[in-house]
């Protein structure tokens, strides 16, 4: 009786075991899609182990905020609104995701972000500089 218990108790060890060490898992990768229009929200970086953000200051009083447009295609727009009559200009180009960093390159320069935070309506992402970028929808 008691080698019945000892093996029914190692069985169940395993299974635990073997179900928590899935190959599903995906490695804090987050699961929501990039695809959409974010617009700039915060910028900042992290100062004396703390992260400092503050309005987007490339956003033009009383004008659309600017935004980062990601499609479907790996195609990407970049608009950016003047302060000359809050002028849209749009820059495309492409982008890709590879675990938990956005690649995007517009006009021929290439720019690697981590990503630091992605739900359905925050996209946080720090480039190699320590610039953090938040954007918003």
């Amino acid at each position: 009786m008691k080698t019945k218990r000892l093996l029914l108790a190692l069985i169940l060890s395993i299974g635990l075991f073997t179900t928590s060490c899935s190959n599903d898992d995906n490695e804090g990768e987050t699961l929501v899609p990039l695809t959409g229009k974010w617009d700039l929200s915060k910028t900042g970086t992290v100062i004396s182990g703390t992260e400092t953000l503050t309005d987007a200051p490339e956003n033009q009083s009383g004008c659309n905020k600017d935004y980062l447009e990601l499609k479907l295609d790996n195609t990407a727009n970049v608009g950016d609104y003047s302060t000359t009559a809050c002028t849209l200009t749009v820059q495309s180009g492409i982008y890709s995701r590879s675990h938990n960093n956005l690649t995007t390159v517009i006009n021929g320069v290439t720019k690697t972000q981590d990503i630091l935070n992605l739900t359905l309506n925050e996209l946080k992402v720090k480039d190699a500089a320590g610039v953090i970028t938040v954007y918003t929808r």
